[in-house]
């Protein structure tokens, strides 16, 4: 029998313009994962947030251990025993890794920091987590993946009963993945309670006991992971039967775009392929390939010492982005919120950004009107949900996001697109917005470079597949000759022309 420990019931949240919660529910399990799936946008971030205090709901009510609660802000949240990791990393990067674990609850002795202890205690939170480094090391010299685990230890310093974890592996390792998994056995045995947000749908029949799913900011759903299939979680969250999610367009291609012959630099070793006009190239790869590496290198980002890139025939020297945009090469990156948008800026300027030249008067001046049509027209075509065009690009959905920075990569009117890990953090239905507009692309003439991890995408959209391995090219396959096993061969050093 499953003990119930905390209960949200009808949960209404409104923001000016914007219903974001419309009835939600979730419930919680002694000593059971929850996991909270839903598209981008569906609530489920704002539903943990009238949770743990840091929003106010407008009516609903949430019962913890058969009592009524409703948190001023999250401290009250902290001290009822609910602990958040925020898929947003929220640490200070000048401090030790002790220093950000307790930081506002610093350990004490006869009125003093009690550093002793405070650095002994994070020592053992590190190890349970399989993090090599010492607490006196500063936030600041750890990978991205590393400070994740450290939030992570954060929320275990609390000795929190409910335990929230918004996206925790998406920046973690395989090993490090690992080493979270089996931590949440040891806190479950312990009979903790977590809620287990994640768009991995591989980790919620790995890790979760029960599955609450959202959608437009309404509870669909509750279910144990047990009862339910990975194509029944998606039709729910998405809200139609799943059909042919990556439907290749057949497109004849046109002339080759782009010729590379030989290209060397510092991260690409003797690479040579074609891409043809209406053509989807995937590129395929393990981390740390040089995929990303290849693609910066075309767009001028690293410097070539050797080989040619040929445009149209014609043999072009590219040495910066600017010099890669002229060249009419767009590249939208594999970190959106880092190297594609400006987080603090409007939709709009996010998404003109790169094309401000275009909206000039004869007088240099921009020309507003031109501007935002232009914005308009893409936020209409690519079905962007925003309130309006100038609404703060953080505020959005990562799909939403994304359809944002291939937005802002097609003003400025290129003739080849290299796509780098185009649905990474992307919910199903967003994914399938951005198939359709890829093979739309594709429809209209678009040279297209795909790099991408996910062997389904990259097999269900390319004409043609390109795998790396430690910058270099060891295969080429048609998309009717490809296969995951041919893949991965290559993906690992092994020659496409190798025995079976």
């Amino acid at each position: 029998m499953k003990k119930k420990i905390l209960e949200l019931q009808e949960m209404v949240k409104i923001f000016p313009g914007v219903k974001a919660l419309n009835g939600a529910n979730l419930n919680l399990y002694e000593g059971r994962v929850m996991a909270l799936l839903g598209e981008n946008g569906a609530g489920k971030s704002t539903l943990i947030k009238v949770m743990t205090g840091i929003y106010k709901r407008d009516s609903g009510k949430m019962t913890l251990y058969e009592e009524d609660v409703e948190f001023q802000g999250p401290r009250e949240s902290q001290n009822a025993g609910i602990a958040i990791i925020h898929q947003e990393l929220n640490l200070i990067s000048n401090l030790t890794i002790a220093e950000n674990i307790f930081l506002g609850r610093e350990k004490t002795s006869f009125g003093k920091i009690d550093w002793k202890g405070m650095y002994s205690d994070a020592d053992k939170l590190l190890k349970k987590l399989k993090v090599k480094h010492s607490s006196k090391e500063l936030v600041g010299n750890l990978s991205v993946g590393e400070q994740q685990m450290v939030e992570i230890a954060k929320a275990m310093s609390q000795n929190a009963k409910i335990i929230v974890m918004d996206e925790p592996t998406d920046a973690l390792t395989d090993k490090e993945t690992e080493s979270l998994f089996s931590v949440i056995r040891e806190l479950i045995g312990e009979n903790k309670s977590i809620v287990y947000i994640s768009h991995r749908l591989k980790e919620i029949f790995e890790i979760c006991d029960d599955v609450t799913i959202m959608r437009d900011g309404k509870f669909i759903s509750e279910k144990e992971v047990k009862d339910i299939t990975e194509d029944q979680i998606i039709e729910s969250m998405v809200g139609r039967k799943l059909e042919d999610q990556m439907p290749r367009v057949e497109v004849e291609p046109g002339p080759v775009s782009l010729e590379v012959k030989n290209l060397k630099g510092d991260y690409v070793n003797n690479v040579s392929f074609t891409l043809h006009e209406g053509e989807i190239l995937g590129v395929a790869g393990l981390m740390g390939s040089g995929r990303t590496e290849l693609a910066k290198t075309i767009y001028g980002f690293y410097k070539m010492t050797s080989g040619s890139i040929l445009i149209g025939g014609k043999k072009v020297k590219i040495n910066s982005p600017e010099e890669g945009l002229k060249n009419k090469i767009a590249y939208v990156p594999e970190d959106r919120k880092k190297e594609g948008l400006i987080l603090g800026l409007s939709v709009k300027e996010n998404m003109s950004i790169s094309s401000l030249e275009k909206f000039e008067s004869n007088l240099k001046t921009l020309n507003k009107n031109d501007e935002k049509d232009m914005v308009d027209s893409y936020i209409s075509r690519f079905n962007i949900k925003t309130p309006g065009m100038a609404q703060i690009i953080k505020n959005l959905s990562g799909g939403n996001q994304q359809k944002v920075a291939i937005a802002k990569a097609l003003m400025t009117e290129p003739k080849i697109l290299i796509l780098d890990e185009p649905t990474r953090g992307v919910d199903v239905g967003a994914k399938k917005e951005i198939y359709d507009l890829i093979n739309e692309l594709k429809k209209h003439g678009m040279s297209i470079l795909m790099i991408s991890s996910e062997m389904v995408e990259v097999i269900g959209l390319s004409d043609r597949i390109m795998v790396m391995h430690e910058n270099s090219v060891t295969g080429v396959f048609t998309a009717e000759d490809a296969s995951q096993e041919k893949i991965m061969r290559c993906a690992v050093g092994l020659k496409e022309d190798n025995d079976e």
